[in-house]
């Protein structure tokens, strides 16, 4: 790892993702979290505010110390106990059904492989468990895919691994879960980057592929 990926990376992620438009989408899902929580790119800490007393422990898992440490002050004022694990999402370091509800906001994009995370995230959530997302990803028009296809090659190496072109809820469904609800929709910049998906889902029982 660089230092351009170890230092000043993750100090422009945790500048970028505190505009105002992103922390009210934080405040409409972070919330809904209860019981063992486990967060999937925890970063910096920006959704540990929005946290509420139903949450018994987070469990943050990231695989940058370094982005972490930028929000320590964060962790510090939660009123919950917080373990941080420095991992990626491809291998949770927890036990199978010991999760009530998985947190991931912004991170599906940048996960090298998704499909192994949400069949992870999947194992680890108990039969009845939630798993709350806001993810950025595909477009619906063709005009905009196109630039998200052509944009994604150069976007990743300078972005952590960011991916403009996931249909975020089709991997979520390939993956063995069965979406609740879904927001999708444009939000505030330039269209390539802006299509948000935002919702809530829960295991289904009897899928094939990722078990």
């Amino acid at each position: 790892m660089g230092f351009y990926a170890r230092y000043v990376l993750p100090r422009l992620i945790d500048l970028a993702m505190r505009s105002r438009v992103v922390t009210a989408r934080r405040a409409r899902i972070v919330p809904l979290a209860a019981g063992k929580v486990l967060e999937i790119g925890a970063g910096s800490g920006l959704n540990l505010p929005f946290y509420g007393e139903r949450v018994e422990k987070l469990y943050a898992l990231d695989p940058s110390p370094e982005v972490w440490r930028l929000g320590r002050r964060r962790a510090a004022r939660a009123g919950f106990p917080i373990e941080f694990l420095a991992h990626s999402g491809e291998r949770i370091p927890l036990p199978d059904a010991s999760i009530d509800t998985v947190v991931s906001t912004w991170t599906l994009c940048s996960i090298p492989r998704p499909l192994d995370a949400l069949a992870e995230i999947r194992r680890v959530l108990t039969p009845d468990g939630r798993f709350l997302f806001i993810e950025h990803g595909r477009a619906p028009e063709a005009g905009v895919v196109a630039w998200q296809d052509r944009l994604t090659p150069v976007w990743k190496r300078i972005a952590g691994g960011c991916h403009l072109n996931r249909a975020i809820d089709a991997l979520i469904t390939e993956a063995g879960f069965e979406i609740a609800r879904l927001e999708r929709g444009y939000s505030k910049g330039p269209k390539p980057f802006a299509y948000l998906y935002e919702g809530t889902a829960g295991r289904r029982i009897n899928c094939g592929g990722h078990a």
